[in-house]
């Protein structure tokens, strides 16, 4: 059992409440938001991780992580998107996130992503 605390931020709430669930099966503890702007405005604990789709209303997936690390965050991102393409796999890479899930999410891989995020 962890004691981490995972973001999960999609605003679609069937795939977000299915991801929380998983997360929550692997032992973690997890904070849901409908929107990357909800996420920046309501969210009081800080996260270990934060899982988010790509593609949003608003803020997408990557302007989010930017506007974590303008404000001076350093939570390990994960991004999960329906459509993956080589280019986006490589800036995933040069942004320094933990990780590309492909959705519908892959419970190992999101477990091996969070094992890396949160050091366990």
């Amino acid at each position: 059992m962890h004691d981490c605390l995972i973001a999960v931020i999609d605003d679609d709430a069937l795939v977000r409440d299915a991801a929380a669930s998983l997360i929550r099966a692997l032992g973690y503890r997890t904070a849901t938001y409908p929107s990357a702007d909800a996420y920046l405005a309501e969210a009081t604990d800080a996260p270990a991780c934060v899982l988010t789709d790509l593609q949003m209303p608003g803020r997408s997936g990557l302007e989010l992580h930017a506007a974590l690390r303008a404000r001076g965050s350093a939570v390990p991102v994960i991004l999960m998107t329906a459509y993956p393409t080589g280019d986006l796999r490589a800036r995933v890479t040069a942004l320094d996130l933990v990780a590309l899930l492909d959705k519908p999410v892959d419970p190992t891989l999101l477990h091996d992503a969070l094992a890396q995020a949160t050091g366990g």
